[in-house]
Order: structure tokens, then C-alpha cells, then sequence
């Protein structure tokens, strides 16, 4: 069985070489300009263009069987139609049905790329993008979870008035807490109130100092010394 999987990677892996790469950019550039971007119906046409980016690149990435990237693009439909329908809709219902397909869509490609990822037998440039990707996504995803739970607790986050020009959470609100959450730093300024809120940064915070754990460990396993360099005594 063993034998059978690695066969399977080596198979497929010239097939995924590069997939990541793409992924890992358009999000590094999404977290550089959301602030930028504006927030609600307001947010910017071109950051929308971004997002569509994303979601294109996400299905490219996971576009090594047939089976997960159809099942990428069935989630990803809605969100390629953003600019083009959503943008001039106004409804809250519409808004936070988008909300909880963009986190499934999330769930679903960090899933696929997890398994992707940690079953290579070596650290490959193509397999640090797709580990990066992942914390990435895992940091927009659970901005968008606590975006879900303002809309339907207004309280669950207390923004201090000394560091803050508005009183209730937008997005890049929560995109700045929820990086800086799982990064363990702590976001000055914002605050979880409701115990929903607070329980999510608990899991959030977890799973941010555990995934480094396991991709450093796994890195480590991987590593494969020069050959014919000197051994260590």
C-alpha cells in the first residue's frame, strides 16, 4: 500500500508542479491591499477582480484530479460571478449565503492541499507555496467566519474608540484580527465580547501554533542531506 502511494505521487506530482505558486502570489497580494479595498458595498471593483483571481487560481491548484477541481469549481461559481452580479446586490441574506459558501470553498481547498502537500516524500519550493497558501487561507477564511457572526451578534467584537474611527467591525477589521490572532500577537484595538467570538480565536489560535508545529516537524522529515556532503560526527 505504501509502495502503491508513492508511486502515486511521483506520478502525479509533475502533473501539480507550479500549481501553488500562483495561489500562494494572489494571496500574498490580497493581504498586502485589503486595506485599500473598502468594505460591504463599497468594496472596490478591482479588489473584487483580485478575489476572482484567487478563487481561479484555488481550483488550479487543487486541478490534478478530475474529481476535486470539478467539486472546487461548483464552489467557486458563485464567488466568479461576484463583480459581474453581487457587487449591485444589496441583500443581507444574498451577502451572507456568499459568506458561508466562501468559507466552504476555503475549507475545501485547504483540505485538498493539506493532503497534497504532506504526502510528498520531499520539501519541493512547490510544496513550501502550498503550505503557505494554506495558513493564508486559513487566515481570510476565519475573517470570514467572524464577518458571519457580527452578522448576527452586532456585539461580538468591542473596538476601542482611542484606536478606532467607527464603532462596529468591517471586514478589513476582521481580516487584521484574525491574521493577527492566529499569528498569537494579539490585534490592539479589537476585542472578542460575545463567547462565540471568543471561543472561535481560541480554535483559531490553536490551529495557526499547531500547523506550524506539524509543517516544521514535516519539513524536517523531509530533508535529504547533499549527496556525498560530510556526515556529522
Amino acid at each position: 500500500m505504501a509502495e502503491q502511494i508513492a508511486q502515486e505521487n511521483r506520478i502525479e506530482s509533475p502533473r501539480a508542479s507550479g500549481k501553488f505558486f500562483f495561489l500562494f502570489a494572489f494571496l500574498l497580494v490580497q493581504l498586502l491591499v485589503y486595506p485599500y479595498a473598502g468594505s460591504g458595498a463599497t468594496i472596490s471593483l478591482w479588489f473584487r477582480l483580485l478575489n476572482v483571481l484567487i478563487a481561479f487560481s484555488s481550483v488550479y491548484a487543487v486541478s490534478f484530479r478530475r474529481v476535486t477541481w470539478i467539486i472546487a469549481l461548483v464552489f467557486a461559481a458563485p464567488l466568479l460571478l461576484d463583480p459581474f452580479i453581487l457587487h449591485e446586490v444589496t441583500m443581507s441574506k444574498l451577502q451572507l449565503a456568499r459568506s458561508g459558501m466562501s468559507v466552504a470553498f476555503d475549507i475545501f481547498i485547504i483540505v485538498v492541499i493539506f493532503k497534497r502537500v504532506f504526502q510528498r516524500d520531499e520539501a519541493t519550493s512547490d510544496a513550501i507555496y502550498g503550505a503557505v497558501s494554506i495558513y493564508l487561507l486559513a487566515g481570510f477564511g476565519f475573517s470570514r467566519i467572524y464577518s458571519i457572526l457580527v452578522a448576527f451578534q452586532h456585539d461580538a467584537f468591542y473596538l476601542d474608540p482611542a484606536l478606532n474611527h467607527h464603532t462596529l467591525p468591517l471586514q478589513p477589521d476582521l481580516t487584521y484580527y484574525s491574521f493577527l490572532t492566529m499569528t498569537s500577537l494579539g490585534a490592539a484595538g479589537i476585542s472578542p465580547v460575545s463567547d462565540q467570538a471568543r471561543s472561535l480565536s481560541i480554535v483559531q489560535s490553536l490551529l495557526g501554533i499547531l500547523y506550524l508545529g506539524v509543517l516544521v516537524s514535516r519539513l524536517i522529515a523531509t530533508y535529504k542531506p547533499i549527496q556525498g556532503s560530510p556526515k556529522q560526527p
